[in-house]
């Protein structure tokens, strides 16, 4: 009767260590999603991150650029590399 009840609260207790892990994590602050996108150079036609492209405006919007050489290029007219 006595291994009964040992073994009755042993799972118990392994049930409620196993749950804190989950608990822990649903207290912690979700991950910020990554809001940097790929945006295409018009004269080289590479994908750069937008967080690093080189950003011109000529015309009606804006133009993000992989360096400074495409957007000076893009400037004069020059759209093919």
């Amino acid at each position: 009767m006595r291994v009964l009840l040992l073994l009755a609260l042993l799972a118990v207790v392994v049930i409620a260590l196993s749950r804190l892990p989950a608990a822990w994590r649903s207290r912690l602050p979700p991950a910020a999603p990554s809001r940097d996108e790929l945006v295409k150079d018009p004269v080289c036609h590479t994908y750069v991150l937008m967080s690093r492209a080189i950003r011109s405006e000529k015309g009606g919007g804006p133009a993000f650029f992989c360096s400074r050489e495409c957007a000076a290029r893009f400037q004069r007219g020059e759209r093919r590399a």
